[in-house]
C-alpha cells in the first residue's frame, strides 16, 4: 500500500447534495491512503465534518464511514414526513428535481413573505435534535484524529466566525446551517448566527496557521458558473444564493493564487510563505442538471444516488491526482476567474 499523504479537506455547504461529499468521504476514507490533518466545513459541510470527526474518534476509517451513513440514513428518516416531496409524475420519470412538487412551491412562497419567527414561534428544528442524537459531541471536542473548523456568519457584524472545535457544541453546528428564512437565527454566547456560507462557504485561512499541511482539497458542490441568465424569480433567487455562497471561497482562493505566483517568481520568501497547493473534487456535469430546489430532497434514493456520485468521482479524482498530493497542485486557480472551470493537470 502507498504511503499515506496529509491533506487538509474543505468541505461546501449545499443542503441535501451534501450527500455527495459523504460519497467522496466514504471512498477516501475506505482508500485509506490519504490522512486528514484538518477539515474545515460549512452549513452541510460542517454536518459531514462533526460527523467524521466523532467516527474517526470512535473507531478510525471505518468508524467514520459508519458514523457518516448512519447519520444521513437519520437524516432521510426524519424527512420522510416532510410535505416537501417529489411529484408523484416525476418519481415515476426518474427526476430528482422538486419543481412540479407543491409542498416545495407552497414552503418556497412562505418564506418569500414570512419569516421563520412568524411561521415557526417555538423554533422547532428536527435537524438540531438529529445532530445532537448521533454526533458525541464530548468526542468530538477532544478529537485529536484532524483538526475541525466549523464556521457561520455573525449576524451582527457581517464577519465570518470560527468556532473553537474545543469547545464545539450542536447548537455551532446548527448556526453554521441557519438559512436566515428558514429558521431563526441560532444565539451561541449571546451572539446571532446565520449559515456560514455568506462569509467562509468554506473558510480555508485557518488551514494556513493550525496545520502545517499544504495541500487543500475543496469538495466542492455549489456551481461556480451556470449558463444563461434566469428568467423566472425563483430561478434568479437560487441563482443570486450559488453567486453569494461561493464567492468567499472563490476569494480565498483568488488571494492563494496570489502568493503562489508571488513565492514562484521569488518575491516572497518560501521560508517565510507557504506555497499552497490547490485541489477540487467536483463533479458540475453530474451536480448542474439537478436545480436547486433538489437540494431540499432527503429521499433515501437521492441521498444514496448521490453518496454513489460522490464515490464514482473521488474514485476518478484518486486514480488521477493522488501521486501529485505533496508535490503540485491539480487544479489551476487562476483559470477560475477568467471564465474557465477547473482545469486538471498531470
Amino acid at each position: 500500500m502507498a504511503k499515506t499523504k496529509k491533506i487538509n479537506l474543505a468541505l461546501q455547504g449545499g443542503g441535501s447534495h451534501g450527500a455527495f461529499t459523504w460519497g467522496v468521504l466514504d471512498r477516501i476514507l475506505e482508500d485509506g491512503r490519504l490522512e486528514f490533518a484538518a477539515i474545515s466545513g460549512t452549513s452541510a459541510g460542517a454536518m459531514n465534518a462533526v460527523v467524521c470527526a466523532d467516527g474517526l474518534m470512535k473507531g478510525g476509517n471505518d468508524g467514520a464511514r459508519e458514523a457518516l451513513e448512519h447519520f444521513w440514513s437519520e437524516m432521510s428518516k426524519t424527512a420522510k414526513t416532510s410535505p416537501i416531496q417529489r411529484a408523484p409524475f416525476d418519481v415515476f420519470m426518474g427526476n430528482w428535481s422538486l419543481e412540479n412538487s407543491p409542498g416545495y412551491h407552497f414552503f418556497d412562497a412562505l418564506t418569500r413573505i414570512m419569516s421563520p419567527y412568524q411561521t415557526n414561534p417555538f423554533n422547532m428544528n428536527p435537524l438540531h435534535r438529529l445532530i445532537e442524537e448521533v454526533v458525541d459531541f464530548e468526542r468530538v471536542r477532544a478529537c485529536d484524529a484532524t483538526k475541525l473548523f466549523i464556521s457561520a456568519t455573525n449576524v451582527e457584524t457581517g464577519r465570518v466566525k470560527v468556532f473553537d472545535p474545543h469547545k464545539l457544541t450542536a447548537d455551532m453546528v446548527m448556526a453554521s446551517a441557519c438559512l436566515p428564512m428558514v429558521f431563526q437565527a441560532v444565539e451561541v454566547d449571546g451572539v446571532p448566527y446565520w449559515d456560514g456560507g455568506y462569509m467562509g462557504n468554506p473558510a480555508l485561512f485557518p488551514f494556513h496557521t493550525q496545520t502545517d499541511c499544504s495541500d487543500i482539497v475543496v469538495i466542492q458542490i455549489n456551481p461556480v458558473e451556470r449558463a444563461g441568465a434566469p428568467r423566472t424569480a425563483q430561478d434568479i433567487m437560487n441563482r443570486v444564493n450559488e453567486i453569494s455562497f461561493n464567492s468567499s471561497l472563490l476569494k480565498e482562493l483568488r488571494s492563494i493564487d496570489f502568493v503562489s505566483r508571488l513565492i514562484r517568481e521569488g518575491k516572497l520568501s518560501k521560508e517565510e510563505y507557504r506555497d499552497t497547493r490547490i485541489h477540487i473534487i467536483e463533479n458540475q456535469d453530474a451536480l448542474l442538471p439537478l436545480g436547486a430546489s433538489s437540494k431540499m430532497s432527503a429521499e433515501w434514493a437521492f441521498l444514496t444516488h448521490l453518496r454513489d456520485l460522490g464515490r464514482k468521482t473521488a474514485q476518478s479524482w484518486l486514480s488521477a491526482n493522488f501521486d501529485h498530493i505533496g508535490t503540485k497542485a491539480t487544479v489551476d486557480i487562476s483559470k477560475l476567474f477568467q471564465g474557465i472551470g477547473p482545469e486538471h493537470q498531470g
